[in-house]
């Protein structure tokens, strides 16, 4: 089978990660720092958190930036569920605006006239969530512009994005969006297996996710509450740490991260290779009359993360379910990315409603990812692209 996605795994990842199994420290050792001094480093970011996965990243941006019941949160309904559960974990309360028809993205016209619309009702806007989609970036710039205006928070949920360039700039995440998350599941562009990252440039939410990662513990002296307990005759007393807060068990392992950093060694080969193959992808599909790639004139600065077709079920006389049967007939896997947020039934109780997200609706009701991963082969690729032509033609 070829799959939509894969992880790209050799030998020296491998070793890397055989080189823990052998040492002293399979978690909490130097390895976690390592990977997130190299992240520091690839983000241009004064902090990194490394955490289980993308999700606990989210989870914790959202404590560390303090959000609260009755503050509302923006982001867009065409991204997977973790971005939007992580406001209802912190009860606070997810709002959606629509995406923009050419980009994918959220569109911060909507996002600014949804901010409006919410402070005449007298409702808090706390954050908006900005998702680089398939590896495309958001219109940061608008976003920053908007998020000043009205004095908000601005988080970037860039999982599809790593190695992705905003103005020809690898480290845009961070000049515009307060927090950067970040997702190295094994579909990703480069994988821990499971695992994720905040970055940061605000020394205090850092330490806040420091401390929210790991039970909510605090073990540097200076930010001790009860200074006289972890002193015994003057001398520091070298077991003692403080419980400030409810926190998390959501730390990641030196496994991991020696697989992350071998990984990240070759994160710009990954992302050119990517080009290379969805932009092979572009030339084979020019003349298809029922489908069209999305993001198509984008390809030089998206990392690629996921090809993406449009396609015109009605003209093609089939349903979606029938064409990925094919195609798994075929030996090929496809998916869909992703369900509109709100369609789910925990979020159809909150009413609402999809006639305000045509673009979204129009987008998922056509969409379909096929085989895009560093390690398909040309051949491989010929060959979807040859069941491309046949069953969609």
């Amino acid at each position: 089978m070829i799959s939509y996605g894969k992880q790209s795994i050799d030998q020296s990842d491998i070793d890397g990660v055989i080189d823990v199994l052998k040492g002293d420290w399979l978690t909490q050792g130097s390895a976690v720092e390592t990977f997130e001094n190299d992240l520091c480093i690839y983000f241009g970011a004064k902090h990194t958190c490394a955490v289980s996965n993308g999700t606990a990243a989210l989870h914790l941006t959202a404590m560390a930036l303090g959000w609260q019941p009755g503050e509302v949160i923006i982001t867009t309904p065409i991204t997977f569920l973790a971005t939007v559960n992580c406001i209802v974990y912190v009860g606070a309360t997810p709002d959606f605006v629509d995406i923009d028809p050419v980009t994918y993205t959220i569109d911060p016209n909507r996002v600014e006239e949804k901010i409006k619309q919410l402070n005449s009702q007298g409702k808090r806007v706390k954050s908006v969530i900005g998702v680089d989609y398939a590896g495309h970036p958001c219109d940061w710039k608008a976003l920053r512009e908007i998020a000043d205006s009205y004095e908000l928070q601005l988080v970037n949920d860039n999982c599809h994005a790593m190695g992705a360039s905003y103005f020809d700039d690898k480290q845009y995440a961070l000049k515009y969006a307060d927090v950067v998350t970040q997702s190295y599941h094994s579909v990703k562009n480069i994988t821990t297996g499971e695992g994720g990252a905040i970055t940061t440039n605000n020394k205090k939410t850092y330490e806040k996710l420091i401390r929210l990662r790991n039970h909510g513990l605090e073990k540097n002296q200076e930010n001790f509450q009860l200074k006289n307990n972890s002193f015994t005759n003057d001398l520091n007393s070298p077991w003692y740490y403080e419980m400030q807060e409810l926190g998390y068990n959501y730390r990641i392992t030196d496994i991991q991260c020696a697989l992350g950093l071998s990984q990240l060694k070759k994160i710009d080969k990954f992302i050119k290779r990517r080009r290379e193959l969805a932009k092979k992808y572009d030339l084979a599909f020019e003349n298809l009359k029922n489908c069209e790639p999305i993001q198509k004139n984008m390809r030089d600065f998206s990392s690629n993360h996921l090809y993406v077709l449009k396609i015109n079920f009605k003209k093609l006389g089939k349903t979606r379910e029938r064409l990925m049967e094919e195609f798994k007939s075929a030996e090929i896997i496809t998916q869909v990315h992703y369900i509109p947020v709100i369609s789910h039934p925990y979020f159809q109780i909150k009413n609402y409603k999809n006639s305000n997200f045509p673009n979204s609706y129009n987008y998922y009701n056509s969409a379909l990812s096929i085989p895009l991963f560093y390690a398909l082969t040309d051949k491989q690729q010929s060959y979807v692209i040859d069941q491309v032509k046949k069953l969609i033609g």
